[in-house]
């Protein structure tokens, strides 16, 4: 399997020709088979290879375990930074560059710094325990960095440099030592064909450890424990790891005796080009990952689990294909040709996966709704990226091992060619990841992103046919034998041609998959098939119902605006309806904003965290007392056309000279600035969408109410649809337990749960109904009466008595509520798993049987206060319960 002795050859076959003096004189000498170098060094060499072959399944173990660790440490440290640096795609690109760009230096690195002479189950050893250490140096140092960063973060070219920094701090450490792994081990085998199908099983058993460490993190560790369990889990299985190997260590020997100086260092041109293919095919698998997980998001439904369904999915496909790919690397002729095969067969897998995305998966006849297991939906989910994505992804696990048997020579160091081939593919893959997420996507859109990869495709498929390839001669693979340039114009004439018609066939994803996601086949009948201009809309009842009148995809997600018939208008994301100008919609939205600024004396700043349709940052603008509104989102599509599209119900806030768009999440907005506010009201969408949890935890509380000033006041949104009474539990405690003295006002429909308001205030709160009413009555305040009209309002006394309770009283309902922590954020994954619960009436009726009057809350005049406590309890008893 590794370096044989040499065989007697008896053949007539032709031998290799001698290469001219010249050349002669540039080559090694051999060692004299009577010198001490020989006899030490084949007695060493055959003692050692004779010992190996039944260890290697063993060390495919050995990966497994390495690479579930890696990913249950990829997804802690990326959960953990996004909290530091912000969830925007570019803190997110700062985040995966960084991470792979540890690896690449860790690959290369380690064959230049480190002997041969080491054992490398040594070397490896050594390796997993400086990942376990670093692992817990990043979950115990990063509350001390993070500081740091809120001090000098901010916006601009400063804040990315910042951003960057701080992830290098955290991640190029660990990271690099995880790059330098695979090298490390690769010595333990030989540059030979067999030897080098074995380092594709290693990598192979990396990436299917990876799978088991991406589920066991999204479905188990984070979902029932927290980031510190699941980095001692993983830090605990390094270390197992390492043990392991450092005992296979002490039963084998390994490494060199004296250092080889024969080794081939310098490539070969050839080489070069398929570094050059992989590179291509790293850029296209990492750009395709953003793409996709971005449209199969939307079909799926953007939670926690779908992400790491889609992970897995890819990670498994990867790992399959390294599988065949190394297998076939044994006694494949012409690796090269193969590889550039592999890359032509990627192009028809990228356009076989934007057929199903587009036409296919979002016209299943499913309606989710008709379950309230989510086992039931983890298998629909998985079956359908499974039918989607594998073919692509097992055409791009097979690369690397194919790209390995097409580089490796005898005489080679492992280590040098496994890292080289590694980063090649790593440098691909960080550009493909910052390049799709930042420019492609958001500029040219995910239609023409799709044409790009299999472009991609087709360009890693023309270099690796351009490559010289090899032919056996005397038994042995000999020299490369140059293509013909006939052949090279047919082959590269096909493969264009090929590409082309894919990517002409290559459809963009229906406008219905943007505003309704995962129940797009149940809307179907009522959805016109194309987009629409506003005035062109149908003001009648003829069907199709729906019209969609905008549709963007940008850096960080994809919005749709709709309109019914009925003049409806709809902003949609993350696949379904934000913000309405339905009746229930408007009556939240204008709660949120009419509630916050008359809590408040007399407000003059503003934060509204999530833009949405602009419509609670625009109750603000009918508030004389208001000076300065900041208007913080995370997507620069929604304020800039969006919002405007709402001009009529928003009071045309974004353009108002009062209002200052910040481009960039909320909690980042807030970590990096020093401004203060009255009011800080809160809209985020809904909190199964993975990474909403992160804006309904007790530290961004804490953080709001740090910015607010004296007297300020916090209001929040809470659904009580598409949940159950655990997640609503979750959130409403959370918040109480940052405002103690806060209260939860209800958004209902006809007595049935809807959604809620939670609003705090840093003091005490109280309403002094006399007060209120008499500021509505002003004539300065006459907007803000239409306003609240409007919206179903048609008193003060109608706004307040939307009341439903507050911490005092739902102590008993909220005793086992699960805290929402930085550290767990338990509430995605609660939210996640139960988003099919429709128990929103039921929480309701939970609450409204604690509800009391509450006397030391409402003051004032006995007539108003009567007026209001029958409103609230339906009873003129003082302290009557419901």
């Amino acid at each position: 399997m590794f370096r044989q002795p040499p065989k007697t050859v008896t053949s007539s076959a032709p031998t290799s020709p001698e290469p001219p003096e010249a050349s002669k004189a540039d080559l090694p000498t051999p060692p004299s088979p009577q010198s001490d170098e020989a006899r030490t060094g084949s007695t060493f060499d055959a003692t050692v290879e004779a010992e190996k072959d039944r260890w290697l399944p063993w060390l495919t173990l050995l990966f497994v375990g390495s690479g579930c660790a890696a990913l249950i440490y990829e997804i802690v440290w990326l959960q953990m930074l996004q909290l530091v640096i912000g969830l925007t795609s570019v803190s997110l690109g700062i985040l995966l560059g960084t991470f792979m760009g540890g690896m690449c230096l860790g690959s290369l690195w380690l064959p230049r710094l480190i002997s041969e002479r080491f054992h490398p189950l040594r070397v490896y050893a050594f390796l997993e325990l400086g990942i376990a250490a670093l692992a817990l140096g990043v979950l115990l140092g990063l509350p001390w960095v993070s500081p740091f960063y809120a001090s000098v973060g901010g916006r601009g070219l400063t804040g990315v440099l910042v951003r960057g920094l701080l992830a290098a701090v955290c991640l190029l450490p660990p990271t690099i030592l995880m790059g330098a792994t695979l090298p490390a081990l690769a010595r333990w085998i030989d540059t030979s064909r067999q030897g080098i199908s074995w380092l594709g099983f290693f990598y192979g058993g990396n990436i299917a450890g990876a799978v088991v460490g991406c589920l066991a993190a999204g479905f188990y560790l984070l979902r029932v424990h927290d980031v510190a369990i699941a980095t001692y889990a993983g830090a605990g299985l390094s270390v197992a790891v390492a043990l392991a190997a450092l005992a296979l260590a002490a039963r084998t020997r390994g490494g060199s005796p004296e250092p080889k100086a024969h080794r081939i260092t310098t490539p070969n041109s050839g080489s070069r080009l398929v570094y050059l293919v992989i590179a291509l095919s790293g850029m296209s698998a990492l750009g395709a990952e953003v793409v996709w997980t971005r449209l199969l998001s939307l079909t799926l439904g953007g939670t926690v689990y779908t992400f790491s369904i889609i992970l897995a999915v890819f990670l498994i496909g990867l790992g399959l294909g390294s599988t065949t790919g190394s297998a076939a690397a044994r006694t494949i002729r012409s690796p090269e040709r193969a590889l550039g095969i592999c890359q032509l067969l990627l192009t028809a897998g990228v356009a076989w996966t934007a057929l199903m995305i587009s036409h296919s998966l979002p016209y299943w006849p499913i309606n989710p709704a008709i379950t309230t297991s989510p086992w039931y939906l983890f298998q629909l989910d998985f079956a359908r990226c499974l039918w989607s994505v594998l073919p692509a992804a097992c055409c791009w696990g097979a690369s690397f091992p194919l790209a390995l048997a097409s580089v490796a020579e005898e005489g080679q160091d492992p280590g040098r060619v496994v890292g080289t081939v590694y980063a090649a593919n790593t440098v691909g893959a960080i550009l493909g990841a910052l390049i799709f997420s930042l420019v492609i996507v958001p500029r040219f859109g995910t239609q023409n992103a799709q044409r790009v990869l299999i472009g991609l495709a087709a360009v890693a498929a023309l270099v690796a046919f351009a490559r010289p390839c090899r032919r056996p001669q005397g038994g042995s693979d000999a020299a490369l034998e140059p293509r013909k340039w006939t052949d090279r114009i047919t082959a590269a004439a096909a493969v264009l041609a090929l590409a082309g018609c894919l990517a002409w066939s290559i459809s963009p994803a229906p406008w219905g998959l943007v505003a309704y996601g995962r129940y797009m086949a149940t809307w179907l009948a009522r959805l016109a098939p194309g987009i629409r201009a506003e005035k062109d809309v149908p003001q009648d009842d003829t069907k199709p119902d729906i019209y969609c009148t905008y549709l963007g995809e940008g850096m960080n997600g994809s919005v749709a605006v709709t309109q019914w018939t009925s003049g409806v208008k709809s902003f949609c994301s993350a696949g379904k309806v934000q913000a309405s100008t339905e009746a229930q919609d408007m009556r939240l939205q204008r709660m949120l904003g009419h509630l916050s600024a008359l809590t408040h004396k007399g407000p003059e700043s503003v934060l509204v965290v999530a833009c949405g349709a602009g419509i609670t940052a625009g109750a603000f603008v009918v508030h004389p007392t208001v000076k300065r509104i900041v208007i913080c989102d995370i997507e620069p599509l929604v304020p800039q056309r969006v919002a405007p599209m709402f001009a009529k119900e928003n009071y045309g806030v974004v353009a108002d000279p009062r209002t200052e768009v910040v481009s960039d999440d909320g909690r980042h907005f807030l970590r990096t600035t020093s401004e203060q506010f009255d009011i800080i009201t809160s809209d985020p969408i809904d909190p199964w969408v993975k990474g909403c949890a992160a804006l309904n935890t007790v530290e961004y509380y804490e953080l709001c109410k740090a910015h607010l000033k004296p007297g300020g006041v916090m209001s929040l949104w809470i659904p009580f649809y598409e949940g159950n009474q655990i997640t609503a539990k979750s959130v409403i405690a959370t918040f109480f337990k940052v405002f103690p003295n806060g209260i939860l006002c209800s958004n209902d429909e006809a007595g049935e749960g809807y959604d809620a308001v939670l609003l705090g205030q840093a003091g005490p709160l109280r309403y002094n109904i006399d007060e209120i009413y008499t500021r509505l009555g002003r004539a300065d305040h006459a907007r803000v009466r239409d306003s609240m009209r409007d919206a179903g309002f048609n008193s003060a006394t109608s706004l307040l008595a939307t009341y439903a309770g507050r911490p005092s009283d739902l102590g008993e309902w909220l005793r086992d509520a699960q805290i929402n922590t930085d550290h767990n954020l338990r509430l995605q994954y609660l939210a996640g798993m139960w988003l099919n619960s429709y128990e929103g009436s039921e929480i309701l009726n939970k609450i409204l049987n604690y509800r009391k009057f509450p006397e030391d809350l409402f003051v004032g005049s006995g007539a108003r206060r009567d007026l209001l406590r029958i409103a609230i309890t339906g009873s003129t008893k003082t302290a009557s319960s419901h």
